[in-house]
């Protein structure tokens, strides 16, 4: 009968768990996500190395479909600084790795007016370059109004709390 030790067992992955490299901040400020997927990114290897030492940009980014398969453009990773003649170009198109039901869902999503793929995060997950996407529609300006005047009566309300505490 195995007694359980409480350790966790050891996988032999390096990375075991996840590693942000860039994150999109503005688009959650610039859309409403409705919808997100993981997807994995065919690369080079040159770009593998930039990625792990922490140098992306998502700013510019968005995915598309074409042809059945989804494709990620303009987002930047920098070339590799000791890379040769193999160097990648830094802001090629990159196919996103998903499933077949998955990439029908987007479609079927997608191609309602208004709506986009936009990247969200990049990341390492178990040793494995992934993306974060969203389906997204754009906010108003009166939508992002609220949303600043959310998040500052929210960080008010935690500046009162603080200041209360601290009076006891």
């Amino acid at each position: 009968m195995a007694r359980d030790t409480g350790r966790k067992k050891d996988t032999g992955k390096k990375d075991a768990g996840r590693r942000l490299i860039a994150q999109n901040k503005r688009a959650r400020y610039d859309y409403h996500i409705d919808d997100t997927w993981e997807a994995g990114m065919v690369l080079m290897g040159t770009e593998v190395k930039a990625l792990r030492a922490g140098r992306a940009s998502l700013a510019d980014g968005y995915a598309h479909v074409r042809d059945g398969e989804v494709w990620l453009e303009n987002i930047h990773i920098p070339e590799y600084a000791q890379g040769t003649w193999t160097n990648h170009a830094p802001r090629r198109r990159r196919k996103l790795l998903l499933h077949k039901r998955e990439i029908q869902k987007i479609i079927a999503k997608s191609e309602e007016p208004g709506w986009t793929l936009i990247p969200l995060s990049l990341y390492f997950k178990d040793g494995k370059a992934k993306v974060e996407i969203g389906l997204a529609r754009g906010k108003k300006s009166y939508d992002k109004r609220q949303a600043i005047a959310k998040r500052e009566a929210e960080r008010e309300m935690q500046k009162a709390a603080a200041a209360r505490f601290r009076r006891r």
